[in-house]
């Protein structure tokens, strides 16, 4: 099959992007308050976190908003950031807030075994890979941490995509340093490599396997084959974390990549920070992200408790099919089509 060019919103560059404010929104106190009293209401009627609705937090006000939001992570650049979430008048209800917040955007989907659907992104010390998954690997006692064990460190993230449709982190807590986040347009890095090196583009259509590290389903199955890109009804998809990819290589049984394999993920990487848009999350910053056609990063950094600088995000995985997925892709997103409840980690209900 020849793959060709895609254009469109989409397939920006960082560079452009940086010139074009539509997908930096500033709340402004009438939406901050609209955003505190919701939680108030939802407070009132005795839900939580894990039960608010849409219905149970009331942003009526603020519909023109929400569909502007919408229409710009599906159908425009892919990602939205909004300023001035009142974290601070929130103060413990924030996490209640941004999970009524987001119920207008999508559904919230388990992001472990247990069901979890809001987590605070932190440093979580020493033990994480012992919690989160790790893999023994040569005879000195190093490890292979999981993709989850490596995000509750301070360490560098690479750029990757998460399980779900749109993944939305809000900032509660900025480090000393660092944490700064790096965006690019997949479609953009798609459309780059097939133009320089269409030999490697090629080879990323095509089944590579991937480990279950941490997040294993319910019949045991340590990994599975899933192209990083796709395309289905004109719109493109890609799923992708190297961890992943270089965890099932590390067991017996799973089909060895490449040189070749090996150069495309290589200059996926490097395209997408020649492509990308850097940004620093502040303490109440959204950054809204649709995983088929982003891809996002995070520079280490370096918390200082003392001054009370310590980063935290809360990040919730959503569900809005407005795409469908392409065929093949149900051994990760379980339903692949436009409409029904996909993504996340597979619980006992939903594996």
């Amino acid at each position: 099959m020849q793959h060709r060019p895609l254009t469109g919103p989409f397939a920006w560059k960082g560079a452009e992007l940086a010139r074009d404010g539509r997908w930096s929104i500033d709340l402004g106190p009438e939406a901050a308050r609209a955003i505190v009293d919701a939680t108030a209401t939802a407070r009132a009627a005795g839900v939580s976190t894990d039960t608010v609705t849409a219905q149970a937090f009331p942003l009526t006000s603020l519909d023109g908003l929400l569909a502007r939001v919408r229409d710009e992570i599906e159908d425009g650049c892919g990602m939205v950031r909004l300023r001035g979430f009142p974290v601070d008048r929130l103060g413990a209800d924030a996490g209640l807030a941004w999970m009524g917040f987001t119920a207008h955007l999508g559904t919230a989907v388990a992001q472990n075994p247990a069901g979890q659907r809001l987590r605070e992104i932190r440093d979580e010390g020493a033990g994480v890979g012992e919690r989160y998954g790790q893999m023994r690997v040569g005879g000195e006692g190093e490890v292979f941490l999981s993709s989850r064990a490596r995000t509750a460190s301070t360490a560098g993230l690479r750029y990757h995509t998460d399980r779900c449709d749109i993944v939305g982190l809000l900032c509660t807590g900025r480090a000393r340093s660092g944490g700064e986040s790096r965006v690019a347009s997949s479609v953009a890095v798609h459309n780059a490599m097939l133009a320089r090196r269409p030999d490697l583009a090629a080879l990323l259509y095509q089944d590579i396997p991937r480990s279950r590290l941490g997040e294993e389903d319910d019949v045991g199955r340590e990994w599975y084959p899933l192209p990083i890109w796709g395309i289905r009804d004109g719109k493109f998809t890609s799923h992708y974390s190297r961890t992943y990819v270089e965890a099932a290589q590390l067991l017996p049984d799973v089909p060895r990549l490449g040189p070749a394999h090996w150069e495309a993920l290589d200059m996926l990487a490097a395209l997408a920070d020649e492509l990308a848009i850097e940004m620093t999350l502040e303490v109440g910053d959204v950054q809204l992200l649709n995983n088929h056609v982003i891809y996002h990063s995070r520079a280490a950094f370096e918390n200082d408790p003392a001054a009370g600088l310590v980063r935290c995000l809360l990040r919730v995985w959503l569900c809005a099919p407005h795409r469908a997925l392409p065929v093949g892709h149900e051994v990760l997103w379980r339903e692949i089509e436009a409409g029904r409840l996909r993504g996340g980690i597979a619980t006992a209900t939903t594996a």
